[in-house]
């Protein structure tokens, strides 16, 4: 249902911290334009936990209102709470996306069965598909690949796709045993897109492609091309801006970065998140020199 490059967007903030509406619809054309193939508002990246719910779902709006039908427009939704995330879902729907991207419940950490329970309760008459959102190292929840692949079993029209931050490569294998070569994998870490890919993956929700989209859909349409010559060349001119983008608290550098490739754009971000370090900033202007951007 999805591949390629696909942005988890910045949500722009002014030095009050508010909502920058102009910047974000120029920031969606621009994406589209060079190439991303979908679009993720109030992700991480868009600092969703600093967003109200009736700031985050009228975000979500704007986007598919820019978007337009052009690229798919995949929401973030998760929460903590079933109930809230079962809320959640219903405004993405209302607000026009085309899917949401979930979490497992974070904080509470709850066991593998509360896992597959609280995605049970979620696919119970869910008005869009859902991107399951592994990342570990910010929920303290690990879907398991046994977990993976009964949720998805059990609720194959619902669940359509992961987005794998775990960070652990094997996973890739593990699940296209479990669920088949089908089932859509999305990378959620740019600096292990090429690896990722090469093992069965078939794109990446990118922090790297808020500000160098071209390159990333570029790396992405050559490993889809199976051009992993190409592929290699690219992701080694990415990587440094990759692993830049994560010397301080995302997304203090991939908003500075867009600062430097976008000159003018909001460089308001929402405590507790802070702009960061000069010895980052120093990073990712060198991981823009290299990759050319």
């Amino acid at each position: 249902m999805f591949s390629g490059s696909i942005p988890a967007l910045v949500t722009p903030f002014d030095a009050h911290g508010d909502f920058c509406e102009d910047a974000y619809r120029e920031l969606i054309e621009w994406q589209i334009a060079e190439g991303s193939s979908a679009l993720v508002p109030c992700g991480t990246t868009g600092e969703a936990a600093t967003l109200t719910k009736e700031e985050q779902f009228a975000i979500v709006r704007v986007c598919v209102d820019q978007a337009n039908g052009r690229v798919p427009v995949i929401a973030g939704a998760g929460s903590n709470d079933t109930r809230v995330a079962t809320a959640n879902l219903i405004a993405a729907k209302e607000a026009g996306a085309d899917a949401a991207l979930m979490v497992p419940p974070y904080y509470n950490r709850p066991s593998q069965e509360g896992i597959y329970q609280h995605f049970a309760a979620l696919a119970q008459d869910a008005p869009l598909p859902i991107v399951l959102y592994n990342v570990p190292a910010r929920t303290v929840t690990d879907i398991q690949p046994e977990t993976m692949a009964r949720i998805v079993s059990a609720f194959p029209r619902v669940f359509v796709a992961v987005k794998d931050a775990s960070g652990v490569l094997t996973r890739v294998s593990q699940h296209r045993a479990a669920l088949g070569p089908d089932f859509c994998q999305l990378s959620g870490n740019d600096d292990l897109g090429l690896a990722f890919n090469a093992t069965g993956g078939v794109g990446c929700i990118s922090v790297t492609a808020n500000v160098a989209p071209r390159l990333c859909a570029d790396f992405q349409r050559a490993c889809a091309g199976g051009d992993y010559a190409t592929a290699r060349t690219l992701h080694d001119r990415l990587f440094a801006l990759h692993t830049s983008l994560f010397t301080d608290a995302s997304p203090g550098p991939v908003k500075y970065a867009l600062t430097k490739v976008r000159p003018g754009f909001p460089d308001g971000l929402r405590l507790p998140m802070t702009w960061p370090s000069e010895a980052s900033r120093a990073a990712v202007d060198a991981g823009l020199a290299q990759a050319g951007s």
